[in-house]
């Protein structure tokens, strides 16, 4: 099930910002509710697990059947199974379209997917999960290009991230390259992950 409440009190019961911006933690960053800030209970090996995987999960917004399915493709990568994890997560089209800038939020981003505004090499696709390869070209369907919602997130983007490229003025990006772990949030301990989907097989 996909989590739909607010994003600052999941990312403050988590102690991580999964929104990417630091926001839902500057000013209370301990966990939600009247004791929240109080609440120091030592965490068990798998509870450790447990939350390094809800951290990575939320933060892609992805529900368990997918996250469990793209972590058994990584499982049989040739790369590091974390690595390969986290390189999937980031090649999902509904991340893609949210880092390029055509939404302000994941959330966003997997509507204007869901809603048939977004293109993958000039045909239209739907499925926020589908995964892209290197050197697909992500669009804007031009009926959609006057869309407020995507105007605003591209002029109000700022950060820019090297995997991508984009050129507002045609609604159009390209995903040019893999993404490095180190491009990554380092408070994620994917190897937590691993252990966590290991003792389940």
């Amino acid at each position: 099930m996909r989590y739909t409440g607010s994003d600052w009190k999941r990312s403050r019961r988590l102690g991580f910002s999964t929104l990417g911006t630091q926001k839902e933690l500057a000013k209370r960053p301990y966990g939600p509710g009247q004791h929240g800030a109080n609440r120091k209970k030592k965490m068990s090996e798998y509870g450790k697990q447990l939350t390094e995987k809800q951290k990575l999960r939320q933060m892609y917004g992805v529900n368990e059947r997918q996250f469990r399915r793209l972590f058994m493709i990584a499982l049989s990568s040739k790369e590091v199974t974390g690595v390969a994890f986290m390189k999937l997560l980031e090649s999902r089209l509904d991340n893609l379209v949210y880092r390029m800038g055509f939404a302000r939020t994941r959330r966003g981003a997997r509507q204007l997917v869901n809603h048939g505004h977004i293109m993958v090499n000039g045909a239209k696709v739907d499925i926020p999960s589908y995964l892209c390869n290197v050197g697909d070209e992500i669009s804007v369907k031009e009926a959609s290009q006057g869309l407020k919602v995507i105007k605003e997130s591209l002029e109000g983007q700022v950060t820019k991230f090297g995997w991508v490229e984009v050129d507002a003025t045609k609604f159009a990006g390209k995903y040019v390259r893999e993404v490095e772990r180190n491009e990554l949030p380092q408070d994620i301990v994917e190897s937590q992950i691993v252990e966590f989907y290991n003792r389940k097989l």
